[in-house]
């Protein structure tokens, strides 16, 4: 994928920097892979207002994705690549060999007529989904189990990868996108390859209205606000207020939010790099 600079006939064109699609190979998505998205905008049961911010946006379908690559040894056929306005990554779309169709995230390097396959004892090749027991050492991986058989939920987003690092006993140990590095189980499933659309964090919008058409609402900082809406409002001029918080007073830039006696603590070696 591209990135386009568009002429600057509107002032919403100006900053513009736009995808230009030409990764994608398919318009419409596979109508029996969908499922409708009921937005609430932001209220709940009651009709009254939970999350602020939120509201709008364009109609979307939810394209449901293959996360746990759990049909083994059956060869698939990658047929189309498609885009997916609810993540930044493309999808591919696999017709397997006994007739059935799922979407799986497209890694960079994937093309229409590939063919691709999970299983055990298969060939550690882009697309393909394996135990982090059978994949060659150095590989760069996506869609990463965290425990075994639940899908992947490491490395999904556009341009995202890991490293398979080292292994030692039942646990193998991967570099995460965040500097992170972290040993998971070797019996967990990961996809070779790293996630596709590489340059979607160079995309600018150009103009608050495409924000608009994704759902978001505009975010009022709470510096300006009065100081019975917000801890860090009131006083003259730009005055904050003291340390960043959030508006139930909660300390953010800084303070630790993870919780101290988290059950995965043991198996991270060394921490993201601030």
């Amino acid at each position: 994928m591209a990135i386009k600079k568009l002429r600057p006939i509107t002032p919403g064109q100006r900053h513009r920097l736009a995808p230009d699609f030409a990764d994608v190979s398919k318009k419409e998505p596979e109508k029996s892979l969908l499922v409708t998205l009921k937005k609430s905008g932001g209220r709940n049961n009651q009709g009254r207002m939970t999350m602020r911010y939120l509201g709008g946006g364009h109609k979307r379908k939810i394209r449901v994705i293959d996360f746990k690559r759990n049909k083994h040894d059956v060869p698939a056929t990658v047929k189309a690549i498609e885009y997916d306005p609810n993540r930044s990554a493309r999808l591919a779309l696999l017709f397997y060999a006994d007739g059935s169709k799922s979407y799986i995230l497209a890694p960079v390097g994937i093309e229409v007529g590939q063919q691709v396959i999970s299983g055990e004892a298969v060939a550690p090749e882009v697309g393909n989904a394996l135990p982090l027991s059978s994949i060659p050492l150095g590989t760069i991986l996506h869609n990463i189990e965290l425990h075994p058989g639940k899908g992947g939920q490491m490395a999904r987003s556009a341009g995202a990868y890991a490293q398979l690092l080292a292994r030692e006993g039942k646990y193998a140990t991967l570099k995460l996108p965040s500097g992170e590095m972290r040993m998971v189980l070797s019996t967990c499933i990961a996809t070779v390859g790293s996630v596709s659309n590489v340059d979607h964090m160079n995309v600018v919008d150009g103009k608050a209205g495409r924000n608009r058409w994704k759902g978001r609402r505009p975010r009022v900082r709470g510096v300006v606000m009065n100081p019975v809406d917000h801890p860090m409002g009131g006083g003259e001029g730009r005055a904050t207020g003291g340390h960043p918080r959030s508006r139930n007073g909660i300390k953010a830039k800084g303070q630790k939010t993870r919780t101290p006696k988290k059950y995965s603590n043991r198996l991270i070696i060394s921490r993201k790099k601030r």
